[in-house]
Formats: structure tokens, C-alpha cells, sequence
């Protein structure tokens, strides 16, 4: 008698998913939008903390208003690049989800966005579409349907461009290839976030995102975003949009983010059209009366040709790790 074999049902395990979120003075915050990540989350997912040293209660709240969440504590402020960097690097997981404390989230956002990574092992980053907390029918200026990048190097995104917000018609309702995805939802592979460094602590903050996916798609990676997935981003909670500082550090690290990406070539060539450019908007900061404006660009043209000089050798697999200086200068300016 033969014997029959035996039907085993193999199931194929799913990517495991780490929610991180960074936090900074920001237990208003956590109290407000977190309850939603929580109770939206999917099969084998987990919600991070990484506290970047606050010296409000947020870490008081989490502890106990939400002892599901994991709570990694820094001892000083990383800024967003370094403290992502720093508490990553004690997470394990498959995907992570960079995600900004002031975030609400819907059903299903997380396993849409893993779903389509499951299926696309080529894309190693995606974001969901961003809309905005205030205004749901409209898209958020963060991130809104995707990113681009014009021929100077500005960003723009699907539903934004500059300042104007479109309304969410479902005019962007369709999976669609990007040049980068949004630092306020980010889900990216993890293997690749380590493999190419992390985020360039250079940056400090805004635009490390830009410079992250910059540095996956040049190694042959693509970044989607997926607009199944939808989350409602308040935006502004860190640095308003008209704060001199983020206005230097807009200006600054786009500077760095085409020097080190660009071909040498490309570059010479965008970055002579940016020294015109970035002059033409601090004349016109001067002529309104926005002086600290004015002076936020002129300091992050000044510290853009001072740096520039820690990306000569810039490599994919050999980038600058070493942030003492631009430290020291960030300090002296913020």
C-alpha cells in the first residue's frame, strides 16, 4: 500500500512592519494622533517610539497611555536625521514606516502599502496619499500625492505645486512611480535604508527623504507611491512654513541634495542656473521686508560652498557619516 502524501499548507509570512515614530516635546501631539495608529494596525506590526530626548511628559504619556508602543529614549536631540539614524539601528524589522507624530491614519493604510511591496521587490519605498488634517478634501503640502523634482532641482508634488494645494478629486487615485516619497509617511525596506547609511545627518532636517530616495533610485530601486493608502497630516509641527530656520535649511540642503546626487556634468550646469535663481529670491525676500528671510537664504549659500567640500568623494557605498562640523554650524545659526 502506498501511502498518500501528506497536504501541508504552507502560508507565505508577511513582512513584518515597524511604525517609527520621532518625537521631540511632542506629548500634545501623541495624544492627539497616536490612538489612530494604534488601533489601524495590521498583522505583524509594531509601533515605535524613538524619543529624541524631550523634556516635556511624552515619554510619561506613552508609558502610560499606551503601553503597546516600544519606547526607545536618546540622550540628547539628534535632530530628525540623527535620531532616526540612532534608533533604527536598534529596531528589526523588515519595513519601516517613518512616520511624523502629527499623523492620523485610516484603516487598511498599512497593509495596502505592504501589500504592494510584498508583490514589487523592485520598489523599495512607498508613501500613501497625504491629505490634509484641516482640510480632508484637499491634498497636504508635505508629500500630497508623490514627489518630483524640476530641471533646478525644486521639488514639487502630485496635488502641490509651491504653494497652491489642489482638492483630491481622485484625480491622482492610480499607483504611480515618484522621485521621492514623502519624510512624513515613508515606508521603506529596511535592508536598503541600512545598506545605503541611513538618512544624511548632514541635513539635520527637511529634504533628507529627497536625498534618501535619490540615493535608492540611483542604485537601480524605485519608490511608488500608492494613493490606496491615505493618512491626514496636520504639517508644521516641528518648524512652521514661515520660520526663517526652515527656509535656511530648504535652501541649504537642496544645495547639497543636487551637489552629491547629480552627475558632475548635470551638476555643474543645474547648480550655475541655482546661484541665479536662489539670488533672484533673496533679492525679492529684501524688497518685501523679509529681511531674516533674505538672510536665511544668503547664510545657506554661504554654508552650502563652506561644506560642499564633505561630498567631493561621495559614493554610493561610501557617503560622509561625520556631521561635527555642519553641528557646529546648524548651533551657531538655529
Amino acid at each position: 500500500m502506498v501511502a498518500q502524501p501528506l497536504e501541508i499548507e504552507t502560508q507565505k509570512r508577511l513582512m513584518t512592519i515597524a511604525v517609527v515614530i520621532l518625537n521631540w516635546n511632542g506629548a500634545h501631539l501623541l495624544k492627539h494622533f497616536l490612538p489612530s495608529v494604534v488601533e489601524n494596525l495590521c498583522e505583524n506590526a509594531t509601533i515605535y517610539v524613538i524619543d529624541n530626548h524631550s523634556t516635556d511628559n511624552s515619554v510619561e504619556v506613552l508609558y502610560n497611555q499606551f503601553p503597546s508602543v516600544k519606547i526607545i529614549q536618546l540622550d540628547q536631540n539628534y535632530g530628525f536625521t540623527g535620531g532616526y539614524n540612532k534608533g533604527l539601528k536598534q529596531i528589526k524589522s523588515d519595513l519601516y514606516v517613518l512616520l511624523n507624530n502629527d499623523v492620523k491614519v485610516t484603516d487598511d493604510w498599512l497593509s495596502h502599502l505592504r501589500d504592494y511591496l510584498e508583490i514589487h521587490p523592485e520598489v523599495a519605498a512607498c508613501q500613501p496619499k497625504i491629505l490634509d488634517y484641516k482640510n480632508p478634501s484637499k491634498f497636504e503640502y508635505a508629500g500630497a500625492a508623490g514627489g518630483f523634482l524640476d530641471k533646478n532641482g525644486y521639488p514639487y508634488c502630485r496635488g502641490r505645486l509651491f504653494d497652491k494645494i489642489e482638492e483630491d478629486k481622485g484625480q491622482y487615485d492610480t499607483v504611480c512611480e515618484i522621485d521621492w516619497a514623502t519624510g512624513a509617511c515613508l515606508m521603506i525596506r529596511s535592508e536598503w535604508f541600512h545598506r545605503l547609511g541611513g538618512l544624511d545627518e548632514y541635513f539635520f532636517a527637511h529634504m533628507e527623504e529627497i536625498d534618501l530616495c535619490w540615493r535608492l533610485r540611483n542604485a537601480g530601486q524605485k519608490i511608488v507611491c500608492i494613493p490606496q493608502s491615505k493618512v491626514y497630516h496636520l504639517g508644521g509641527a516641528t518648524l512652521n512654513t514661515k520660520d526663517p530656520k526652515k527656509i535656511y535649511l530648504n535652501f541649504r540642503n537642496n544645495l547639497f541634495l543636487l551637489y552629491k546626487n547629480l552627475p558632475k556634468k548635470e551638476r555643474s550646469i543645474t547648480l550655475f542656473r541655482r546661484f541665479f535663481l536662489d539670488y533672484i529670491a533673496a533679492a525679492k525676500f529684501l524688497l518685501t521686508g523679509k529681511f531674516r528671510y533674505f538672510k536665511a537664504v544668503i547664510q545657506a549659500r554661504i554654508d552650502y560652498h563652506k561644506n560642499k567640500k564633505h561630498y567631493a568623494d561621495f559614493t554610493q557605498d561610501n557617503y560622509v557619516k561625520n556631521t561635527h562640523s555642519i553641528n557646529i554650524l546648524l548651533k551657531r545659526y538655529l
